[in-house]
């Protein structure tokens, strides 16, 4: 922007100095550098596109291929993003199916292990009951030997009892000589 309004500006002047020169009488050549900003502005443009046309050339080769570079590093990466996305969705999707798997094997071994826990609780019960039903059975004959026992016991202290009260020598004597005789006999 800078150059176009020195541009403007030198051009007023040189038109100027033209109409000055021209009332003078002739035409002429300001040497004065200052004052002729248009012959400036010239050389200045034409060193710029003598002496730097290969260094902007350059500049913007090299600027260009750094951003071709940087594009190209940018596509392989995308591409190795890509790849590496369709990998970890095929490992998710064997890790699912893995999953899935140990989920339907654990429901098989659940029902499984279900089931013969149930069969060893219904043969402990039945054993339990068998075990019941024996310790019943031998704890009534048990019972009832002992109440044999004691039936035995109080009768025969009950014989005893009538016996002393009824037996006297005589009666005795007789007892003891009927045993005698039936002994002899055998």
């Amino acid at each position: 922007m800078e150059i176009f309004w020195q541009l403007a500006t030198g051009a007023t002047l040189l038109g100027a100095e033209v109409a000055e020169t021209a009332e003078k009488g002739g035409f002429g050549l300001n040497t004065d550098i200052l004052e002729s900003n248009l012959i400036n502005l010239s050389i200045v443009i034409a060193v710029v596109i003598y002496f730097g046309k290969g260094f902007l050339g350059r500049v913007l080769g090299e600027r260009r291929s750094a951003i071709e570079t940087a594009i190209q590093e940018a596509e392989q990466r995308k591409k190795a993003a890509a790849s590496a996305l369709a990998e970890q969705q095929q490992k998710l999707a064997q890790v699912q199916g893995e999953a899935a798997k140990i989920r339907a094997s654990a429901e098989d071994g659940a029902k499984a292990a279900r089931e013969a826990i149930l069969t060893k609780a219904e043969q402990d019960i039945q054993r339990m009951r068998e075990t019941a039903a024996q310790e019943m059975g031998s704890d009534q004959e048990r019972v009832i030997n002992e109440l044999r026992q004691r039936i035995a016991v109080l009768a025969m202290q009950r014989a005893e009892g009538e016996l002393s009260g009824r037996l006297n020598d005589d009666v005795q004597q007789r007892l003891v000589n009927s045993s005698i005789a039936q002994l002899e006999v055998s």
